[in-house]
């Protein structure tokens, strides 16, 4: 199914436009202000959820968190082992 689009009258600021353009050209712009507004949605609503969810761990007992120093080694460990499977996975291609 194709994607329903708009035209819409946004006022944009004249440099802004020309970098656009110098990088995307005049035909690209479209495209280009689509995404650039749908990652910035993303990153919005992303803030959001971990605005809401800040603290929401702090009275669960979880091993590993108790404080800042066991809670980077937790993470330091859970590196090593991605980095050892993926050792072992280069090794099986």
């Amino acid at each position: 199914m194709a994607e329903t689009t708009v035209r819409t009258h946004l006022v944009v600021p004249r440099e802004l436009i020309e970098q656009v353009d110098e990088l995307v050209g005049q035909r690209g712009r479209s495209r280009f202000f689509a995404e650039a507004a749908g990652e910035k949605l993303a990153r919005l609503r992303l803030s959001d959820v971990v605005r809401r969810m800040a603290g929401s761990l702090a009275e669960v007992d979880i091993p590993g968190w108790e404080s800042g120093e066991s809670s980077e080694a937790w993470v330091r460990a859970l590196r090593n082992a991605d980095a050892q499977r993926a050792d072992r996975l280069a090794e099986c291609e």
